[in-house]
């Protein structure tokens, strides 16, 4: 019975159907287990490949966001100060070209930093030099109208500063008891020239040396008439630019009465600081114009320059003479002046653009772009500079004829070799990775350096290149600045400084000297005065 119910089941259908299913199930587990251990095992032995690979080839370097200077080979704790290292990320192309101390841009960060490059090439400079001054008179032609006999000035025929005299004009009529007393004198001794001829000379003398004429001598002499009015008259032609004397008053021998210039003449004296000076010579040809002409040029030859140079403004007075026969050219009238001075020391050297150099107070950096390479790369170069032509400098060593230099962006280069722990302008030393006691005394090392040099900030008034210059060199005149550069738009001045033979304080004092208000000092009137006119900040 039981058998029979048995061999029922197993030819029922589900039964049957039951069977293949998990039949099937088996032998899908066999085959994808076997599949499964020898995907893990080809996995392993990759993942094992990779691990090598990468340990073997391609070390991961950590650095420091503040201090990329610092490279380790583990993560940890920046030694200076104290934050957590970050993977530092490396953009090789590949190109074996390339220097590995190089800052490597593609051509779209290149084109959105808009950086521009310029080929450098060899050219004989000349030195463009502004220089600003006034319309003076000529002191050659200036004379000063002096009375010749003491007395009361009864009456001024030239009666207000400005107005034009003529040669042998009569400027001023003098009442002298003392001239009255003389010509008294004259008519006895003429009476007694027979027995007394020298009494006779001496007094004409003594009237002559009181400008009277030998017409006005012999004329009392035959009339016998005297008086004690005597008319003053002009020694020379011109304008009168200073009255000292008004009617009524009591004059002596010598007295001013009037300040005459010829104004057929002028100078056109010009102020040049002294780093311009060794570029300016006599004989130089330069043209000016005024402000109140304008369009109109004029020109003409250095005559002569101040060897004393002011200490208050560190400029050198240079003077060009101009003929002014139509008297246009008027006293105190401002103006501007280009000289374009030829540097023949410098014939033959290479000239860059101001655009491309960056300063650090005691180097000057370029980048230099290389050549022959897929993927632009750009190298940091120390360069030592001639002398300044305006918008450009000569270059005296460190860069080569035809070299590619960057003219345009080179701080955003030189940020990158910052953020890359590379050489840059305030990095000197960089391109290996410090570690351990290295990197411990490093910190110790520009703490120290930190400890001796500060950086500061001061508020000084200003409006023009001018003031810029002489802001900048009144700071570094301090002994213990080591840079200082004034910005025009905000008016602030930065300082690099030793703290330990130099203060703010002083520093202040210095630039209010020369000429500059600070936000504690004030300069004073007189020294403010002396400042050209676009230098005038003070409303």
């Amino acid at each position: 019975m039981k058998k029979n119910k048995i061999k029922e089941i197993g030819n029922h259908p589900f039964f049957r159907y039951g069977l293949i299913l998990l039949a099937g199930i088996f032998l899908g587990w066999l085959i994808f287990s076997g599949n499964s251990k020898k995907q893990n095992s080809l996995e392993s032995i990759t993942a094992e490949d990779s691990h090598d690979h990468e340990h073997g080839d391609d070390h991961e370097i950590w650095t420091c966001s503040m201090h990329p200077q610092i490279r380790m080979e583990e993560p940890g704790l920046c030694p200076l100060c104290a934050m957590d290292l970050i993977p530092l990320q490396t953009t090789g192309s590949g190109d074996t070209a390339i220097d590995p101390n190089s800052i490597q841009m593609s051509n779209e960060a290149i084109a959105l930093a808009n950086i521009q490059t310029t080929r450098v090439n060899r050219q004989n400079p000349v030195k463009d030099i502004r220089l600003y001054g006034t319309i003076q008179v000529d002191e050659r032609l200036s004379q000063s109208q002096t009375s010749h006999v003491s007395g009361r000035i009864e009456k001024l025929f030239v009666t207000f500063t400005g107005e034009r005299v003529k040669q042998g004009q009569p400027i001023a009529t003098i009442y002298s008891p003392d001239l009255l007393t003389a010509q008294q004198e004259l008519i006895e001794a003429v009476k007694m020239k027979d027995l007394q001829p020298a009494l006779l000379q001496a007094v004409r003398e003594k009237l002559r040396l009181w400008k009277l004429t030998d017409e006005q001598i012999k004329s009392i002499e035959n009339s016998g008439e005297v008086s004690p009015l005597v008319d003053i008259t002009a020694n020379t032609s011109g304008i009168v630019i200073s009255k000292n004397v008004n009617q009524g008053d009591y004059i002596n021998t010598g007295t001013v009465l009037f300040d005459i210039a010829n104004l057929s003449k002028v100078w056109a004296v010009f102020d040049a600081y002294e780093s311009d000076l060794p570029f300016l010579k006599i004989g130089d040809r330069l043209e000016y114009t005024l402000q109140s002409l304008p369009g109109k040029i004029f020109k003409g030859n250095i005559s002569f320059i101040n060897p004393i140079l002011d200490p208050v403004t560190r400029t050198a007075k240079i003077r060009v003479e101009t003929s002014n026969p139509t008297g246009e050219l008027m006293p105190e009238m401002y103006t501007s002046a280009n000289v374009s001075a030829n540097l023949k020391q410098y014939n033959d050297e290479l000239v860059i653009p101001k655009t491309a150099i960056l300063w650090t107070g005691k180097r000057s950096i370029i980048y230099v772009k290389q050549q022959n390479t897929e993927t632009p790369a750009f190298m940091l170069r120390e360069v030592e500079l001639g002398p300044s032509l305006g918008d450009s400098y000569v270059i005296l060593s460190g860069l080569n004829d035809g070299e590619e230099i960057v003219t345009n962006g080179a701080y955003i280069i030189d940020a990158s070799a910052q953020l890359s722990g590379k050489q840059s302008m305030m990095n000197e030393t960089a391109g290996r990775a410090v570690t351990g006691h290295e990197g411990h005394n490093m910190g110790h090392d520009m703490q120290s350096v930190s400890a001796k040099g500060e950086h500061a900030m001061l508020k000084v008034q200003g409006l023009c290149e001018m003031c810029k210059d002489r802001i900048e060199k009144s700071a570094k005149s301090v002994k213990g600045v080591s840079s200082a550069s004034w910005d025009l738009n905000t008016k602030l001045l930065h300082l690099d400084f030793d703290p330990e033979i130099t203060s703010v304080d002083q520093i202040e004092k210095a630039v209010a000297k020369a000429g500059h208000d600070t936000e504690n000092y004030k300069t004073d009137q007189a020294t403010y005065d002396a400042l050209p006119a676009c230098c005038k900040y003070r409303s």
